[in-house]
């Protein structure tokens, strides 16, 4: 039975009933209703609306049943219109009429909006935890490869001589942000819609700070219009969410091209990897192609529920229904890529030398030849002219700048002497750049411990 029928003289047409129905979905939100309802019970209690005897036999009974369907022995019933409805006419059929004194002083909206507002603050301290065990297995691999020299790109060209663990900071720096986000978001959720009412709050003699103590939030929501129709805070973990995806796509590509045989710098173990069905050499980073694909689902998500909100006058209104469907998927799907990583990360099988021997084709040192002839005296813009013609030197002669000779380098600039070899060492450019930031391994140790201690700050 609709818990509204008493408006009307018709039943609702079945087409109607199943477009209207929200529990095929809301069912997800059964013990944050269920959560609600015995701190809404318990203030009513202490407030006087409900006698003690009243209220123990809400409270027991929302328990019981919250246990019973967590354990299966109750199913939820797919056939009413909502998980509130669900609940509340289980528990009128339970125990009679003070069944349905529960929603005294209380509106769906209201309901809803707590259930709904409980759901993604848990959620999204879930999903820092998996953004911050994906951040520390990251910064475990870089730990270990912290003297693993390998070229840096830029426009996906060989640019300069970095580490893998350098690169990987730069990852573990996106990933302390979405954390970071994550908390903020948290934060701003922290106020609790519940004595909102359809709109209006209500006339009875309630105590709303009773009710947000006992649900863990930090105050009651200030405003009741706001109450029932802020979606913020959805709108604002799966925008969060959508710049996590951001960067799980970017690192995904990342590992495609390293597992590709043109470059080669990582072999991903069999378990995170799959075949062909015609190619028997195949190995497919099927995991990273998934991440990348899957982050256009969460931007969508985020544009559908933007959307749905743009245009809607004060207060609440049906279509913010659409609201759970669209940040449900969100969180799954960024929770699943993250489940996915982490481990894929975890076993994947790092080739040093692969790395070092395409860094030491690939002229990445130039840039520490010119500032080299800077340290010799030579304006840079001079010197930076000098080894560009050095390089095309190598190109057509097919020798790179360790294997020039000083008679090669004096064509070019008689203030060469042996001490270039030691200058271009991809090690010792590498050793060179200490400075906050670089990839000196002293100072991507400093990043390291820098990174865990802001883990550690948030709790992780």
């Amino acid at each position: 039975m609709k818990l509204w029928k008493g408006r009307f003289t018709k039943e609702v047409d079945a087409q109607v009933n199943d477009f209207n129905s929200s529990i095929s979905f809301d069912s997800r939100l059964v013990r944050e209703d269920i959560t609600g309802s015995i701190a809404h019970a318990k203030m009513l209690t202490a407030c006087g609306i409900l006698t003690p005897e009243e209220g123990e036999t809400l409270t027991t009974e929302l328990a019981k049943l919250l246990a019973e369907i967590e354990n299966g022995t109750v199913a939820i019933d797919m056939t009413a219109e909502d998980i509130h409805t669900f609940v509340e006419q289980t528990l009128t059929e339970r125990i009679g009429t003070t069944g349905k004194k529960l929603h005294t002083a209380r509106s769906r909206n209201d309901q809803v909006a707590t259930d709904f507002k409980l759901y993604v603050k848990r959620e999204a301290g879930e999903l820092a935890a998996l953004v911050a065990e994906f951040a520390k297995t990251l910064l475990k691999i870089a730990a270990e490869n912290l003297d693993t020299v390998m070229s840096g790109y830029t426009h996906l060209q060989r640019a300069q001589p970095v580490t893998f663990a350098h690169i990987l900071m730069a990852y573990v720096n996106m990933l302390l942000r979405d954390v970071g986000r994550l908390a903020d978001c948290q934060a701003r959720m922290d106020t609790c819609p519940l004595g909102s009412g359809a709109l209006a709050s209500t006339t009875y003699p309630i105590d709303r700070t009773i009710t947000a103590e006992l649900l863990g939030f930090a105050r009651p929501s200030d405003n009741s219009m706001d109450g029932v129709s802020d979606r913020d805070f959805a709108l604002e973990l799966m925008s969060d969410l959508s710049i996590l995806m951001v960067h799980l796509s970017r690192f995904a590509e990342e590992v495609i091209l390293w597992c590709s045989h043109e470059f080669g710098y990582i072999e991903l173990d069999d378990a995170f990897a799959t075949g062909s069905s015609i190619m028997p050499q195949k190995k497919n980073p099927d995991v990273c192609e998934l991440v990348r694909g899957k982050s256009g689902r969460v931007f969508g998500d985020l544009m559908a529920l933007l959307t749905a909100m743009k245009g809607l006058p004060l207060a609440y209104n049906k279509d913010m229904q659409e609201d759970k469907e669209a940040l449900f998927d969100s969180c799954d799907t960024a929770a699943i890529c993250l489940k996915t990583l982490i481990p894929m990360c975890a076993t994947m099988k790092v080739r040093r030398e692969r790395m070092r021997k395409l860094a030491a084709a690939g002229f990445i040192n130039a840039t520490d030849c010119a500032d080299y002839l800077v340290g010799k005296g030579m304006a840079f813009r001079d010197a930076y002219q000098v080894t560009g013609m050095i390089i095309r030197f190598c190109v057509e002669s097919g020798k790179t700048l360790e294997t020039m000779t000083l008679d090669d380098y004096h064509q070019f600039d008689e203030s060469f002497a042996d001490d270039i070899y030691a200058a271009i060492s991809l090690e010792r450019c590498v050793e060179g750049r200490s400075v906050i930031g670089g990839p000196a391994p002293k100072e991507v140790a400093r990043q390291i411990a820098s990174a865990t201690a802001q883990l550690e700050a948030f709790g992780f």
